[in-house]
């Protein structure tokens, strides 16, 4: 999809939802042929020429002005994210056509990791805007179990939440989750749409799922900052947690994300299962370990003294 699509159609929608009397417009009966505002309406809201609006929802941003923008955002409604993501298709068409060019990897720095490790009460883990896993502590990797069973990697949140038929089960609002998943990619396409590794993974998911392509074609978007999930974990059962994100100033795209229970609650008590359950594991994986180094070591030395 090109950009002047995406302009085209995200101001077609957010149009389409305001009615003249959420936007203060007085009304004089008879059928209206829109369902939200009329372009004159828009353009009268938004201080600018009918004309000029209707270039605009053309998909022609090109050049435009901050002033026009913020009026245009205003007549709108739009949220912060969503007046975000009109900055981002106007910065994008003003720059003009470029390659799309796949990115490297970004580095998870060790003193990340250290933090990471660190918290130890809570599941916390580093995700890059495509939704990849780069790091995570103990109690994330228990947290996403069902996830990292998975042999890709990095894990990908959102090829799981769409492709994985054990999705659904995983997660207590699994269609809140879908719809919040893809307005975060949407929104993350719109500031920076010449990631080749995020527009081969919204191929892929529009290809191979169909509620995938219905969410996507809402051009809803959302920033990923606080909230709550819910998870039915195979282990623990059922986690009410809540969950922020801090973006790394240091390390551009990436966000650590953390979760965590209300005190005295079944979720909290699971949480703390959970992190027992997780030691148990690593305890085990060593212990293997250490048998399997021994036994390797003792059919060295034998096959020495022979």
């Amino acid at each position: 999809m090109t950009n002047q699509q995406d302009v085209r159609e995200f101001l077609g929608s957010r149009r389409a939802r305001i009615t003249p009397e959420q936007a203060g417009l007085p009304t004089f009966g008879g059928t209206r042929r829109v369902p939200g505002l009329r372009r004159t309406e828009v353009a009268m809201l938004a201080g600018v020429s009918p004309e000029y609006y209707t270039r605009l929802e053309r998909g022609n941003l090109a050049g435009v002005s901050e002033n026009v923008l913020e009026g245009v955002a205003r007549a709108l409604s739009l949220d912060e994210a969503e007046r975000a993501h009109l900055f981002d298709l106007a910065r994008a068409a003003s720059a003009g056509p470029m390659r799309a060019r796949r990115k490297p990897q970004p580095h998870v720095r060790p003193s990340i990791q250290r933090i990471l490790d660190a918290i130890t009460e809570a599941p916390a883990f580093i995700r890059n805007g495509r939704f990849d896993v780069l790091a995570e502590n103990a109690l994330g990797s228990a947290l996403y179990a069902p996830l990292n069973e998975s042999p890709e990697r990095p894990v990908n949140h959102a090829r799981y939440i769409f492709l994985d038929p054990n999705a659904p089960s995983f997660w207590g609002d699994w269609e809140r989750v879908t719809r919040d998943t893809v307005a975060v990619l949407r929104a993350e396409a719109g500031r920076d749409p010449y990631d080749r590794g995020l527009t081969d993974l919204i191929g892929e998911l529009s290809t191979r799922s169909e509620l995938f392509r219905m969410l996507w074609a809402a051009h809803d978007v959302q920033f990923h900052r606080s909230g709550t999930k819910v998870f039915h974990h195979p282990v623990v059962g059922e986690l009410e947690l809540a969950y922020e994100g801090f973006d790394l100033t240091a390390d551009p795209g990436l966000t650590l994300l953390t979760y965590s229970a209300e005190p005295g609650t079944p979720s909290a008590d699971a949480l703390n299962l959970l992190a027992t359950w997780a030691a148990t594991q690593r305890s085990e994986r060593s212990s293997s370990s250490v048998s399997s180094s021994a036994g390797t070591d003792a059919s060295t030395a034998a096959e020495t003294q022979a």
